[in-house]
């Protein structure tokens, strides 16, 4: 009988064959030309993928040379936002207080990529329609059907959900993978990191 590690490691093994690399190519061209036109890049995530869009900001600027930026960096605004606005526009009224305009790109990184009428993550609806409203660029990487985020993206990578019971493990996880698979993509990585730049 398989271990609990197997399992696991064979439904990673089955997702990442799953995954769509045209739509990888797609977000990888898009956010190039983001970049390309002088546009920032703004990337929303909420709980584990708000570390991940901490860590990306990080990747993007100093790998691939974009002006790069998450709400979920300052604390104090954040929580200030929540707390004297709500919830629901913490995301997009940052994004406004950020002049987010049409060279502007935005990335999510969500499990369910928001859906209003669940009432989840109505954030990231909110900073995607905003988006729309000023011709910004959306890209996403998600998970189960992509919520709001599939529909209204111009590229959306989702992540396939191979075991229901596993789906945000899986997703966070290989939205990682699929983060560092763009920031070393030739149409978008400028910068040779430290470690391959020792051999």
């Amino acid at each position: 009988m398989a271990t609990f590690t197997q399992t696991f490691l064979d439904e990673s093994i089955e997702l990442i064959k799953k995954l769509d690399t045209s739509t990888i190519e797609a977000v990888a061209h898009g956010l190039a030309e983001v970049r390309a036109k002088g546009g920032r890049l703004f990337i929303l995530g909420v709980g584990g993928s708000a570390g991940h869009a901490s860590h990306a900001v990080n990747d993007f600027r100093k790998i691939c040379g974009f002006e790069a930026y998450c709400p979920t960096d300052n604390v104090s605004e954040l929580t200030a936002r929540v707390n004297d606005e709500g919830w629901d526009t913490c995301f997009s009224e940052w994004l406004k207080g950020s002049r987010l305009r049409e060279n502007d790109g935005l990335l999510i990184f969500s499990v369910g990529g928001g859906n209003r009428e669940k009432n989840v993550s109505v954030n990231l609806v909110r900073s995607i329609e905003l988006a729309q409203e000023v011709k910004a660029k959306v890209f996403g990487i998600v998970g189960r059907d992509g919520g709001f985020t599939k529909q209204a993206a111009d590229a959306c990578v989702l992540i396939p959900t191979i075991h229901a019971d596993r789906t945000t493990p899986h997703t966070e996880g290989f939205a990682a993978v699929v983060w560092h698979l763009l920031v070393s993509h030739p149409v978008l990585a400028k910068n040779v990191t430290k470690w391959e730049s020792t051999k």
